[in-house]
C-alpha cells in the first residue's frame, strides 16, 4: 500500500515565470513545479507542494537549487538533483520577481515595494537557512521586475511608479540610487547588457547601452551610463588623502573588498536615455519579455498572441510569430540562446521555439478544464483522459508526454475507455456521439449516434471488443452498437433516471448499469433477453465496478456507502460505510464545520485492484480511499492536494472572513489594474470564465473545489491514477527517480572502481563503472563480483541503472567463457527489476533485443554440439543405469561386509564413463588417458 506520488499529467500552465536550466524547462503547475527534459522528451513533476499556487520560481546558476514562491510569499528550497526538500521559508509578502546572483551566492526578491537580498541557503540543515543581506526601500510602488548585472554587484528594479532604480549590492560611500524615468506605462522587464555585447558594439563603432527597460505600452528604452571625466582626476589627487584616512573612510573590510571587485561601476556618473524603440501593435499590449545578453537578442510577447525577436542594439526584427489569439504570459531563453520558451496561461500551452531553424522543440497543452474521465491501456503503458474541454488525450506513462489529442467532440467528454486490443480508444460525450479513435493512424474511424439526440454520461466495451454500450442522462436508455459496423443493435430501457455508470463483467456476458433511480440492473446483452436482475439501493447510485473474477459487483451511492453484491444470486454480501472516510475539508460557503458537514460527500468512481483484494474509491472530496474488500476496512486515505487556492482543502476557516452576508473570500476586491493578468474566475463546478472590465467587489471570486471525478488502477497493480481538479495524479509503487550517489561524487574515476573492488564494495564499484560508461571496466566489475554477492548487489542497484547493465551483459555473453556467471546476473536483474524495466519499455527494449540475440546464438552453439553427440550420451546414460542396478544387487547379496569393495568398483565405473564422455565431446590427449589409468591402478591397490 506504499503508493507514492510519481507524476502529474494533463495539468495546464496557469501562470508564473518559466525557466530553462540546462536542457530542462521548469514550469509552475498549480502548487507544484514540473521539469520537462527537452532533449530526452520526458516530463516529471516534483513531489513537493507549496501552500498555494506557485507564482515565481528561480534556479541557481549551477542548477542545483530551486526556489519556488507561492502567491502569499511562502517559499520552498529544493535540491533538484536529489529531489529533496531542504527548507521552508516565507518572505512575509507577495513576491513578483526573484533571481539568483550570477555567482549563485545571493537571491534577490521583489517583496512588495522592497528589494530584499538574501544569502543563498546551504545544503545542510540549519535553523535559519536564509540570511538577509540588504534591503532597498526607495520605490514608491510594487516592484514588478529586477535583474542582476553581469558581475553581480548591481541590481536594477522596475516598479509600478513608472521608474527604474539601480541599487548597489554592497555599500558605497555617497552612492544614491539613480531613478530612471520616462515610461508612460507600467514597466514589464528590465535587463542589463553584457560585456560581450558592449565589446561587439565597440567594434562596430557603436555605443552599446548598459540597460534596457520595457513598458506595457510597447516602449523600449535604452539607457547608457556616462562616467564623469573629472572623477578620474579627482581620484588621482585624493590618493594620498585616502591612504591617510583609509581606516575612517570605509565601513568594513567586506565593503572595501566589494568596491574593489566591482568591474562595472555605476557610481559617480550619469544615466542618459540614448535610444527609444516602439513595438507598433495596435490594440495589443506588451505582456512578457526576455533578453539574451551574450547574443543581444530580445524576445517580446503581446496580449494578442504575437511573439517577436529583436536584435539589439540595431533594433532589427529577426522573427515575428503568432502562437494564438491569447496573451503570452511568460518568456525565457535557454542558456545558449538557441531556444526560447513561451507560456500562455489563457490557453494552458507551453512552446519551445528554436529560432535559428524556425522549428518547435516542444509543443504541449494540458486540459483547459477539469479532467472528467481516465482509463489505463490493457498493458498499463498508456493513459487516456477526457475532459470538459471536449478533448481526448492519450499519454505515455514512461515519459509523461501526450502524443495525440483528439478534438472531434463539441461538448464535454464524460467517459473514456480503451479497447481490449489496446489499439483503439473510445469516448462518450454530451454532444450525443460515441467516437472510436485509431491509435495507429490517429484518426476517428467510427462515430456512433442515436436516432434522436441524447447526452451520454457513461460508456463501456465488452471484453471481446465487439459491443459498445453507452448510457444517456436525459432519455434514461442504454444504447448498444457494434464496433465493427457502427450499427445500432439494441436499446435497453428500464431505468427511470440518468444512467450514470456502465460496466461489462470481465468473464461473462453480463452488463451492469447504475442509475439515479436507486437501482443497479444486470443485462444479458448477447442473448437479447433484456434485464436479468434488479439490485435496489436506498439512495442514488453513482458508480459501479466489477471484481476481476466477475463474482462481485461494487456500487456506491449518494449517502457515501459502498455495497458489495453477488451478481449471480443478486444478494448483498457486505456494506462499507465510507461516509466518514470521505468527509473532510470545509467549503467557504459551508455553514457547518468539516466534522459536521458530510452532505454531498460520496464516492463517484470505483476501481478494483488486479487481484480483487482492495478497492479504490474517489469522489467529491479531497481524499481518495483504499479499502480492504474482505475485511471492509479502510487501509489508507490519500489526500490529493494541499493547495489552499482550491476550495475544500482546509478543515478550519478563518473566522474573521465569515460574515452574516457570506464569506469575504468570495468577494473580488482586488484592484483591476490594466497591467494585472486577466482575472480568471471559476464557478462552483470548476469552469473558468474571464471577467474583464468588472469593478472590484462586483464579480465573485469563487475557487474550484478539490475533488476526484475518476479513478483507475493499472492492470499491473503497480500504479493508479486519479482525475482531479488539478489534473491527473499518478501514484506508483515504483520509484520513478532514484538518487544515484555517484552523481555528486568528484572521484568518479577508474581508480575509484579498483579501490572499491579491493575493499569489497561491489555495488559502489558497479555504480561508478556504469557512470563512466566504460564497457571493459563494467565487465571487470561483473566478473570480479563473487557469485554469492550477485543477488545482493542487484537487489540494491537503482532501477534506472538496470537497462544499461543488461545491455553490457548482452554484449559480453557471446565472447565470455563465464556463461553461468553472466546468466546469474541476467536472472537476478530480471527478477528484481523486471517490473521497472517493463514500465520503461522504451529504454530497456534495445538491451532486451541484444540479450535475446545473444541467448539465441548461445543456444544454437550448444544445441549443435548436443545434437552431434546425442546418441552417444543416450548410450552412456543407459550403461550407467544398468551398472547402478548391478551394483545394488551385489550389495544386497554380499551384505554389509563387502560394501567398500563395491563402492570402489562403482567409482571406477563412473570414472570410465566420464572418460568416455570426454573422448566423445572433448577428445583428450594421450597424457590425460595415462593419468586416468594410473589413477585407476592406485584405487585398485587401495
Amino acid at each position: 500500500m506504499n503508493f507514492k506520488f510519481s507524476n502529474l499529467l494533463g495539468a495546464p500552465y496557469r501562470g508564473g515565470n518559466l525557466l530553462i536550466s540546462g536542457n530542462e524547462l521548469l514550469t509552475p503547475v498549480g502548487n507544484r513545479v514540473s521539469q520537462i527534459n527537452l532533449t530526452e522528451s520526458t516530463s516529471s513533476t516534483l513531489p513537493f507542494e507549496n501552500a498555494k499556487n506557485v507564482r515565481t520560481i528561480c534556479v541557481s546558476p549551477d542548477g542545483r537549487l530551486l526556489l519556488t514562491i507561492d502567491e502569499d510569499g511562502r517559499a520552498l528550497v529544493i535540491n533538484r538533483r536529489r529531489r529533496a526538500l531542504l527548507h521552508h521559508f516565507t518572505f512575509k509578502g507577495t513576491v513578483r520577481a526573484a533571481s539568483f546572483s550570477p555567482d549563485g551566492n545571493y537571491v534577490a526578491a521583489a517583496v512588495g515595494r522592497l528589494v530584499q537580498v538574501w544569502r543563498r541557503p546551504g545544503f545542510e540543515k540549519t535553523v535559519a537557512p536564509m540570511e538577509l543581506h540588504r534591503t532597498y526601500g526607495q520605490c514608491h510602488a510594487d516592484i514588478v521586475a529586477l535583474d542582476w548585472s553581469e558581475d553581480g554587484c548591481w541590481i536594477a528594479a522596475a516598479s509600478k511608479d513608472l521608474t527604474t532604480r539601480i541599487f548597489s549590492m554592497h555599500p558605497i560611500d555617497g552612492y544614491k540610487p539613480p531613478t530612471l524615468a520616462g515610461h508612460k506605462d507600467t514597466p514589464i522587464a528590465v535587463h542589463f547588457t553584457s560585456r560581450r555585447l558592449q565589446e561587439s558594439a565597440g567594434l562596430l563603432s557603436k555605443e552599446a547601452p548598459a540597460l534596457y527597460t520595457l513598458s506595457r505600452d510597447g516602449a523600449l528604452h535604452a539607457w547608457t551610463y556616462y562616467k564623469k571625466e573629472i572623477e578620474e582626476d579627482e581620484d588621482e589627487g585624493k590618493d594620498d588623502k585616502e591612504d591617510a584616512n583609509e581606516e575612517k573612510s570605509f565601513r568594513d573590510e567586506a565593503s572595501k573588498a566589494a568596491r574593489q571587485s566591482q568591474s562595472l561601476t555605476f557610481s559617480g556618473g550619469n544615466w542618459k536615455l540614448t535610444d527609444k524603440y516602439y513595438f507598433n501593435q495596435r490594440g495589443a499590449k506588451l505582456s512578457a519579455a526576455a533578453f539574451q545578453g551574450n547574443l543581444g537578442i530580445l524576445a517580446v510577447g503581446f496580449s494578442n498572441g504575437l511573439f517577436e525577436l529583436l536584435q539589439l542594439p540595431d533594433n532589427t526584427t529577426i522573427h515575428t510569430l503568432s502562437v494564438g489569439r491569447e496573451k503570452i504570459t511568460s518568456l525565457t531563453f535557454s542558456p545558449s540562446g538557441d531556444w526560447v520558451a513561451l507560456g500562455s496561461a489563457a490557453l494552458g500551452q507551453l512552446l519551445v521555439w528554436e529560432w535559428r531553424s524556425e522549428s518547435y522543440v516542444l509543443k504541449q497543452q494540458g486540459h483547459y478544464y477539469d479532467v472528467s474521465a481516465v482509463s489505463f491501456s490493457p498493458d498499463g503503458s498508456y493513459l487516456v483522459t477526457g475532459a470538459d474541454d471536449a478533448k481526448v488525450k492519450v499519454w505515455t506513462l514512461m515519459n509523461g508526454f501526450c502524443f495525440v489529442t483528439f478534438a472531434d467532440h463539441t461538448a464535454p467528454v464524460t467517459a473514456v475507455a480503451f479497447a481490449p486490443s489496446g489499439h483503439a480508444v473510445l469516448s462518450a460525450s454530451l454532444d450525443g456521439t460515441v467516437r472510436a479513435y485509431d491509435l495507429v493512424r490517429y484518426r476517428n474511424f467510427r462515430t456512433m449516434t442515436t436516432p434522436t439526440p441524447v447526452q451520454f454520461s457513461s460508456l463501456s466495451i465488452d471484453p471481446g471488443g465487439e459491443i459498445v454500450v453507452a448510457g444517456s442522462s436525459d432519455s434514461f436508455q442504454i444504447f448498444v452498437w457494434s464496433l465493427k459496423t457502427g450499427r445500432l443493435l439494441d436499446v435497453l430501457a428500464a431505468h427511470e433516471g440518468p444512467v450514470i455508470a456502465l460496466s461489462f463483467a470481465p468473464n461473462a456476458s453480463l452488463l451492469a448499469s447504475g442509475s439515479w433511480d436507486k437501482t443497479v440492473r444486470t443485462w444479458d446483452v448477447f442473448s437479447g433477453k433484456g434485464g436479468v436482475e434488479e439490485l435496489r439501493h436506498s439512495h442514488d447510485v453513482l458508480a459501479l465496478a466489477w471484481r476481476p473474477d466477475g463474482r462481485q459487483l461494487a456500487s456506491s451511492t449518494l449517502d457515501g456507502q459502498i455495497y458489495l453484491w453477488d451478481p449471480i444470486e443478486a444478494e448483498l454480501q457486505a456494506t462499507i460505510h465510507g461516509r466518514r472516510d470521505i468527509a473532510g475539508g470545509r467549503l467557504r460557503s459551508d455553514r457547518r464545520t468539516a466534522e459536521n458537514t458530510s452532505s454531498g460527500r460520496a464516492f463517484t468512481s470505483l476501481a478494483y485492484s488486479a487481484d480483487g483484494a482492495y478497492l479504490l474509491a474517489g469522489g467529491s472530496s479531497k481524499y481518495v480511499c483504499m479499502y480492504d474488500v474482505n475485511e471492509r476496512v479502510m487501509l489508507r486515505r490519500f489526500q490529493i492536494t494541499y493547495n489552499k487556492s482550491l476550495d475544500g482543502v482546509l478543515d478550519q476557516l478563518n473566522s474573521k472572513n465569515m460574515t452574516d452576508a457570506g464569506p469575504l473570500d468570495q468577494i473580488n476586491d482586488e484592484n483591476s489594474d490594466l497591467e494585472e493578468e486577466a482575472n480568471v474566475l471559476m464557478d462552483q463546478n470548476g469552469a473558468k470564465s474571464k471577467n474583464t472590465g468588472v469593478l472590484p467587489g462586483i464579480a465573485g471570486n469563487s475557487a474550484p473545489k478539490a475533488r476526484t471525478r475518476g479513478v483507475a488502477l493499472s492492470p499491473t497493480g503497480r500504479s493508479w491514477a486519479a482525475a482531479t481538479t488539478e489534473g491527473v495524479l499518478l501514484y506508483s509503487l515504483d520509484e520513478g527517480m532514484v538518487f544515484d550517489p555517484t552523481d555528486l561524487a568528484e572521484d568518479v574515476t577508474p581508480a575509484a572502481v579498483l579501490r572499491a573492488l579491493g575493499s569489497g564494495a561491489y555495488l559502489r564499484a558497479l555504480l561508478v563503472a556504469l557512470r563512466l560508461r566504460d564497457p571493459e571496466l563494467i565487465r571487470h566489475v561483473l566478473f570480479a563480483t563473487p557469485p554469492e554477492s550477485v543477488e545482493l548487489v542487484v537487489a540494491t542497484l537503482p532501477a534506472v541503472m538496470a537497462p544499461g547493465l543488461l545491455g553490457t551483459l548482452a554484449e559480453a555473453l557471446p565472447t565470455t567463457p563465464h556463461v553461468e556467471h553472466v546468466l546469474s546476473w541476467v536472472k537476478s536483474l530480471c527478477s528484481r527489476h523486471g517490473m521497472a524495466m517493463q514500465n520503461r519499455a522504451g529504454e530497456a527494449a534495445p538491451a532486451l533485443r541484444a540479450l535475446h540475440k545473444a541467448l539465441a546464438g548461445l543456444q544454437e552453439d550448444l544445441g549443435s554440439t548436443v545434437e552431434a553427440n546425442l546418441y552417444s550420451l543416450q548410450y552412456l546414460c543407459t550403461v550407467a543405469g544398468a551398472t547402478e542396478q548391478g551394483g545394488e544387487e551385489i550389495v544386497k547379496k554380499d551384505g554389509a561386509g563387502k560394501k567398500g569393495v563395491v563402492l570402489v568398483k562403482a567409482e571406477e565405473e563412473e570414472e570410465e564413463e566420464e572418460e568416455a564422455v570426454a573422448e566423445v565431446v572433448v577428445a583428450p590427449k594421450e597424457g590425460s588417458k595415462k593419468q586416468a589409468a594410473s589413477g585407476n591402478k592406485r584405487k585398485q591397490i587401495k
